[in-house]
């Protein structure tokens, strides 16, 4: 393949979209790409750095706003995007810097949907390097952002103008944890990449069950921690326990690359439904226990996964930690005893397959910008 260029914009307000960017990026930069990396926080440089990834902040004016217990706190969110939008320190400066990326680079990367690149991914000017990356259920919950909240007539003009905007671009990656690989003319609809896990041996006979917990970093409440030791610790299950909000915690990790290693060797997986969380579930054929909280495009994620059979119980947190530690006690026993020994799919051959997938479409769509 021949050297492209590629600016990667990932946005920090979790970390899905960082993990997708760390992936994409050593893929690419395998077949010789340059990819540059920005983000929108300190700690998303801190989180990609972990990975090997140097990024720079774009700016730290733009993210979506979450409360303890990882609760979308829509107000506050509307707020802070109208600040960004229209104070002229913000988005106009970033555009600025981004338009110099622009001219270097064969494509420029959203992940996912930061304003200032939807907003040139739909100019003349621009559009014909800008590329969107994003969940699908992540799309829904963006353009339905103000049903039910505003009158009807607004909240659809607000669907119709980010759904133009979108649109708009070169093109489209759409993914899911379930999807082949298709194509829709400047839409592609791809499965989430997922790390590629160093070979564990399987056949060493585990003492005690075992369960890889992943928190994003707006779970923060001290409670759910102790909800989830104590539900873990009933279920008789050793537990390798990940979430950047608990760091300095006894027996908590603030981040583990070794994460998804761990995670296909596990017995359960115990995550919120994010589409990475459930990818990893679904390529390594793990059970998983999804905490579910009030994130509108989580809530369609668990509604899929229940509906493609995926094994998997929901737990909520309401913020009794006691009720919530039977609650998981319960789901996990009931993963491990319906799914006790699931067939051991091949991985490791899916994962990197989901990898090459992406390669190739990215690089196809820097020889179409290059040619327009």
């Amino acid at each position: 393949m021949n050297t492209i260029k590629v600016t990667y914009l990932a946005t920090a307000d979790a970390r899905g979209h960082l993990m997708r960017a760390q992936l994409l990026t050593h893929a690419l930069r395998e077949y010789g790409a340059d990819v540059d990396v920005l983000t929108t926080s300190d700690e998303g440089v801190a989180f990609l750095a972990g990975f090997g990834i140097t990024a720079q902040v774009l700016s730290r004016h733009y993210a979506v706003q979450f409360d303890t217990r990882q609760n979308m706190l829509s107000a506050e969110t509307d707020a802070n995007i109208a600040n960004y939008l229209f104070r002229p320190s913000r988005m106009c400066r970033d555009m600025m810097q981004l338009r110099i990326a622009l001219r270097s680079a064969d494509l420029i990367i959203n992940d996912s949907f930061h304003p200032a690149l939807l907003f040139m991914g739909c100019m003349p000017a621009w559009r014909g390097k800008v590329v969107h990356i994003y969940g699908t259920s992540l799309r829904q919950a963006v353009q339905n952002n103000f049903s039910g909240r505003l009158p009807a007539i607004l909240s659809r003009l607000f669907h119709r103008i980010v759904g133009w905007q979108i649109n708009a671009s070169l093109a489209r990656i759409e993914h899911d944890f379930s999807y082949e690989a298709t194509c829709d003319g400047a839409t592609f609809r791809l499965p989430t990449p997922v790390v590629v896990a160093a070979l564990f041996d399987a056949a060493v006979p585990r003492v005690q069950a075992c369960a890889a917990v992943y928190l994003n970093p707006h779970f923060r409440d001290p409670c759910l921690a102790d909800g989830i030791e104590t539900g873990l610790l009933l279920a008789g299950m050793h537990a390798t326990l990940v979430g950047e909000g608990y760091a300095g915690r006894a027996r908590w990790k603030a981040q583990d690359a070794d994460w998804v290693r761990q995670a296909a060797a596990s017995n359960l997986i115990v995550s919120a439904p994010g589409m990475a969380a459930l990818s990893v579930a679904l390529v390594y054929g793990r059970p998983i226990v999804l905490v579910l909280t009030e994130q509108p495009e989580q809530k369609i994620n668990a509604a899929r996964a229940a509906a493609l059979g995926l094994a998997h119980r929901i737990v909520v947190w309401r913020g009794d930690a006691p009720t919530f530690a039977q609650d998981l006690c319960s789901a996990c026993a009931d993963l491990l005893q319906s799914a006790p020994t699931l067939p051991a799919p091949d991985g490791r051959a899916v994962a990197g397959a989901r990898l090459q997938s992406w390669v190739a479409v990215l690089y196809e769509l820097a020889a179409r910008s290059v040619h327009r």
